[in-house]
């Protein structure tokens, strides 16, 4: 006799997301797993005295997002300190900073400058507005670039890498790039009782956004302590895939981590490595030179170290995750990556792709998100020039060449409705998805990229009891309303999550 189900979430308007997108009313959950899709009549089949029946109100039901690019402590810094991308401009920046008082430093996260009037980094005049006695540091959007007040400076002297520090006219203008960026995110890092606080904060609002899973990509960091300790007490409810930095190299192969393995909540993605910086730090690493400054970018990896992390990831069994935005560095990655179809090595971000996809011997790890700068007037076209600009983010390129398609946020901002939506309404048909290809590639297609098909990225039996509902259809609405739609429920292995407040 078949077993009754745990819970019954009925009077959906379900999508399966799988090959077919099938539809269906309502869901039959049993010990974390969907055990039945179909109409609410046959779905009640399994209803028992004990089952929890949840009527979805009509509600659109999809799969729970899958972020296969995220950073959470960063996010929950942007939680806990001042979040600078709500600043519409430079003054108003300021002033965030200037109410950020815990702990020794004043700290801002997300800053975007070319959302401002004079699209000007912020400088050392700037945050010594702030404060002269406490040090100041505001981290811009990508984190690849930083700007600090002149406390930092004369304090670290000496210790700052040299080449990131920019100057004019031989002095510090405060705005800092690249390795000495890194420094100070390492410098003003939280301890791990502090990192816990900033994980279960991010942990909260990925679910309030239907984030269900997301990919990792840590470096120095106690949040996979805190991940770990918090999966063993059965608070995490978030599925969490883990990408080391690839300095933790020797650590990884001493302790024997290994590509899937660990449980249902906490599992080893692999390694993370860069090899460029980003457009618009004017880092990444671009064939020819860049529209509005002089140069070609720089490389954070070179060619040949990238191809010494590679043969040793792969020869103890990692997925390799390789940051790469410009085209020569994609086409560095792409030589360096061995041809392997096993680990589903990943190139993350791929902006500026070659023309011809039909070698692309990775998984295109990609940020919808991004297409936000690539729009009339928008930092890519100052950057890059109107031709490149246009050749950026080609998720529809990617697609058609049959490349497997993985979406994550990189945490700018960390909103997989805003993503969809700028997929969906993109400049250019290359660059453009329908509804549907969105949303697989923020849920299947992310957990193709995480070894993770089996189980996550679409609802049917045998799937973990991951989903959403949502406010409103996608595929109904006006394309560029799709980031309005409010996530009314989250669920992550049948259990509710988050609910909306009534």
């Amino acid at each position: 006799m078949t077993r009754a189900a745990d819970r019954i979430f009925q009077n959906a308007d379900g999508h399966t997301l799988g090959p077919t997108d099938e539809t269906f009313d309502a869901v039959a959950v049993r010990d974390g797993r969907v055990v039945r899709i179909g109409s609410d009549y046959e779905v009640r089949f399994l209803e028992g005295v004990e089952t929890e029946v949840i009527d979805c109100c009509g509600r659109t039901m999809v799969p729970g997002f899958i972020d296969a690019h995220a950073h959470m402590e960063i996010v929950g810094r942007r939680l806990i300190h001042a979040d600078l991308g709500a600043a519409s401009s430079r003054a108003e920046a300021i002033e965030l900073l200037g109410t950020e008082s815990d702990g020794e430093w004043l700290l801002g996260y997300g800053y975007d400058e070319s959302t401002w009037d004079d699209r000007r980094y912020l400088t050392r005049e700037d945050l010594d507005r702030v404060s002269t006695d406490r040090p100041v540091v505001a981290f811009r959007e990508d984190l690849h670039t930083a700007s600090v007040n002149s406390v930092v400076l004369e304090r670290y002297v000496g210790d700052l890498p040299g080449s990131g520090v920019e100057r004019d006219t031989d002095e510090p203008t405060g705005v800092v790039t690249e390795d000495a960026a890194e420094f100070l995110r390492a410098e003003t890092s939280p301890d791990r009782e502090e990192t816990k606080r900033l994980v279960e904060a991010a942990r909260d609002y990925a679910h309030r956004l239907g984030v269900t899973a997301v990919h990792d990509m840590v470096r120095h960091s106690d949040a996979p302590a805190a991940y770990r300790e918090l999966a063993r007490d059965g608070d995490l409810d978030l599925r969490v895939r883990l990408y080391y930095w690839a300095d933790h190299l020797d650590a990884i192969d001493e302790l024997g981590l290994v590509t899937n393995g660990g449980n249902e909540y906490v599992e080893v993605g692999g390694v993370k490595t860069f090899t460029d910086g980003s457009i618009g730090a004017g880092t990444a690493k671009l064939s020819t030179p860049y529209a509005d400054r002089e140069g070609t970018g720089e490389w954070v990896v070179d060619p040949s170290e990238l191809a010494e992390i590679a043969d040793r990831a792969t020869a103890i069994d990692l997925q390799l995750a390789v940051h790469a935005i410009g085209d020569e560095a994609i086409a560095e990655t792409l030589e360096a990556l061995p041809a392997d179809s096993t680990l589903r090595h990943r190139i993350e971000h791929a902006e500026l792709l070659p023309d011809d996809l039909s070698t692309f011997g990775a998984v295109a790890s990609m940020q919808p998100n991004f297409l936000r700068w690539a729009r009339e007037d928008g930092l890519y076209q100052a950057r890059l020039g109107d031709d490149r600009t246009a050749e950026s983010n080609r998720f529809g390129d990617v697609l058609a060449a049959g490349v497997p398609l993985a979406f994550g946020s990189d945490c700018m901002p960390f909103d997989p409705l805003y993503g969809i939506e700028q997929a969906v309404t993109a400049p250019r048909e290359s660059q453009q998805l329908s509804v549907t290809e969105a949303l697989r590639a923020y849920t299947s297609g992310a957990a193709y990229a995480g070894h993770d098909e089996d189980r996550l990225g679409a609802i049917a039996p045998g799937m973990c009891a991951d989903f959403v509902l949502l406010s409103e259809s996608p595929w109904d609405v006006d394309p560029e309303a799709i980031a309005d739609i409010e996530v009314t429920t989250t669920v992550v292995g049948g259990t509710v999550a988050y609910e909306q407040p009534a």
